[in-house]
Order: C-alpha cells, then structure tokens, then sequence
C-alpha cells in the first residue's frame, strides 16, 4: 500500500496487504536506555563506522554511558576500531556485551564469530532477526546513549531495523562528491518515511589539511552540501578532515586513542 506506514498494529487491512508484519523488539527487563541513535550512510565507503565510533567515544569522554551495536552484520568492523578480539557468551538467555577499554559496551556479528575473517552469507531475513536479537537479548544494562551503525544504503536490513527498533535520531554520513545529492536524498526520504527524526548530516573527508602551510585542500572537490541542506531540509552537523593517522589508529583498534576537535559540535548535538 503507498501510504503504508509499515506498522501493522490497528490497520483495518493488517494481513491481507501482502506486506510482511514486522514484530516490534523489545529491550529486557535488565537494560534501560535512554537514547538510541542510529548512524546511516546512502553508499558504502565514507567512514559511517569511524562515525559511530568517535561519538561513542566522544560522549564517554563527556561521562556518559554508551553501547555501540553494529547492525551492518555482513560488514562489521566496530570490534576492530576499538581492538576488541574476545568473544562475547551468554547465560539465562541474555548475550553480555564486550566493554573496550574505556567501558564503551558494544556488540557485533564479529564478537560471535570464531573466525572474524569468516563472512555470513545470510538472507536478509536472518540478518534482520540477529539484529533484533542484539537489541532484545544483550544486556545493555543502564546506557545513556545506544547508537546503532547501520548497514550502508537503504537496502533490506536497514529498512528491517527501522522498522523494528525504536530510533529516536538518525545521523547521515556523507562525504563532499557528486552523488552526494542522490545519496542524502534517498536517505533522507527513507527516514522520513519511516518517521524517525534526521538529526542532521555529516560530511566527512571534507578536507584535508596541507601539514606545511595549513592549507585547506579539497580532495574530492567543492563541497555542495549546505546550499543542498537548505533545498531539502536538514541541518549539517559538521564537515571533518582526512586525517591519516586518524585511519591507522582505526586499522590499529585504537579510536578511543584519537583527538579531533572538529567533532565536538556533532557530540553537541544529540545532547
């Protein structure tokens, strides 16, 4: 149905539409959180993961209690950025999550996996159930913030997780090159069909900064995204630079290691 708002719950044409009922998750009786946030990126590629990671990381430097679930199943690197290697276990039906050094809790298809190089080749239907599982099932306890890195696109598990977890403010991350325009776009729209409030949009690898001279150069081009935010809506949460040891603290699992001043407006803005 073109108006379908994907929640069956007292629709007068619930089981007869031929959409699939999608059962709402809900958190256990031990976890409390108070926020959940999701991170989106219209294509692949752009740094969504180092995203969620630096705001977590951020805001637990500010003192609050965060959990990171990584829902992009088939490509999870959260585990890495933080150099977490142990795997998570179980007990009484609930998975405890893992803890990085600075007590950030986070869960991952990867935390599961004996191999972390072994790839899962599931349908989306089993994806989108271990991402229910990780909201329902791990023990977040008492968080301030869960943020959630979503797959990349607005494919099927994206759309499974909108549907099924309560997001209250969804961040997209872009970066400054022609198809911006498309990307943001399509994102946009998703969310706004699926009434969850866009928070804003980040750019990054906006720039990179010439270590001689200071020199702002803009490796992808000009960027186009505050006349674009203006045609569509959205606010523009803050443009950040390439920083190459930046990408090897990331490869190195040390991203609670990292300094970026440039970030701080976009911790400011979901408190």
């Amino acid at each position: 149905m073109a108006d379908c708002d994907h929640n069956c719950d007292g629709c007068p044409s619930a089981g007869n539409c031929g959409e699939q009922k999608i059962q709402k998750a809900k958190m256990n009786e031990l976890s409390n959180v108070k926020k959940v946030v999701a991170v989106l990126s219209g294509k692949g590629g752009v740094g969504k993961s180092f995203i969620t990671s630096y705001l977590a990381v951020s805001l637990a430097r500010k003192g609050y209690k965060v959990g990171i679930l990584d829902a992009d199943v088939t490509g999870p690197s959260i585990p890495k950025a933080f150099g977490v290697t142990e795997k998570a276990y179980g007990e009484n039906n609930l998975i405890y999550p893992l803890k990085t050094k600075t007590g950030i809790r986070i869960m991952s298809a990867n935390c599961l996996l004996d191999d972390d190089s072994e790839p899962i080749i599931w349908r989306g239907v089993l994806l989108g159930n271990l991402v229910k599982q990780f909201y329902e099932d791990v023990l977040w306890g008492e968080l301030d913030y869960l943020l959630i890195d979503m797959p990349p696109g607005t494919g099927d598990i994206a759309l499974t997780t909108f549907q099924m977890i309560p997001i209250d403010e969804l961040i997209i991350v872009t970066s400054p090159q022609d198809l911006v325009s498309m990307v943001v776009t399509k994102a946009i729209k998703m969310a706004r069909m699926m009434n969850i409030k866009v928070l804003g949009v980040v750019e990054n690898m906006s720039y990179l900064v010439c270590p001689k001279c200071d020199e702002h150069i803009k490796v992808f081009g000009d960027s186009h995204l505050d006349e674009f935010s203006k045609k569509l809506d959205f606010k523009v949460l803050g443009k950040l630079p390439i920083v190459s040891e930046n990408a090897t603290k990331v490869d190195s699992g040390k991203v609670e290691d990292i300094q970026l001043s440039e970030f701080e407006s976009i911790t400011e803005s979901i408190l």
